[in-house]
C-alpha cells in the first residue's frame, strides 16, 4: 500500500462546544429534602467539516426533578475533530457513530459530573455507554423508516 492509500485516524482535537447549568426553582428547591428524579438523554451527531475531517459531537442533557420542579438542568455538548482518510465507505459509518463518540464521551462524563458538583450538588455520573449497540439500534430505526420501492 502506498502511503496515499494507507488509512488514517487522528484525533485533531477534543473540546467543550457547549454547556449550560440552570437552577430555575433556586434557593427554594434546595431546601427540600425529597429525592430528586433524573432523567438523562444522550446524542451523537456527526459533520463533515472538510475533505477528510468530521466533526463529532455527543450531547448529554441531565434533568433533575423533585415532583414537577426543575432541581437543576444541564446541556454539554463534547465535541472532537477528527482526521479520517483511505478508509473504506462501509466503514466509514462505524468508525464516526462508534469510535469518535467513544474517545469523546469521558470528556462529556467528566464535565458534567464537574458543573454538577461546582452548582453544589452531589455530581451526576453518567453511566458506560454502548455506542456500538447505540449505533446498530440508530442503523435499524433508519432502514426500517426507508420506504422500500
Amino acid at each position: 500500500m502506498s502511503d496515499a492509500q494507507t488509512p488514517v485516524f487522528q484525533i485533531q482535537r477534543i473540546y467543550l462546544k457547549d454547556i449550560s447549568l440552570e437552577q430555575p426553582n433556586s434557593p427554594a428547591i434546595l431546601l427540600v429534602q425529597e429525592q430528586p428524579s433524573v432523567d438523562i438523554q444522550l446524542q451523537v451527531g456527526a459533520e463533515n467539516v472538510n475533505e477528510g475531517v468530521f466533526e463529532v459531537t455527543v450531547t448529554a442533557t441531565v434533568s433533575t426533578k423533585i415532583q414537577d420542579k426543575t432541581v437543576f438542568l444541564v446541556e454539554a455538548k463534547q465535541a472532537g475533530i477528527f482526521e479520517i482518510r483511505n478508509v473504506p465507505q462501509e466503514q466509514l459509518g462505524s468508525i464516526v457513530g462508534i469510535a469518535c463518540p467513544q474517545i469523546v464521551y469521558p470528556y462529556l462524563r467528566g464535565n458534567v459530573a464537574d458543573v454538577v458538583q461546582r452548582a453544589g450538588f452531589p455530581p451526576v455520573h453518567l453511566a458506560e455507554i454502548n455506542f456500538q449497540a447505540m449505533y446498530e439500534q440508530q442503523q435499524n430505526a433508519q432502514s426500517s423508516n426507508t420506504p422500500t420501492q
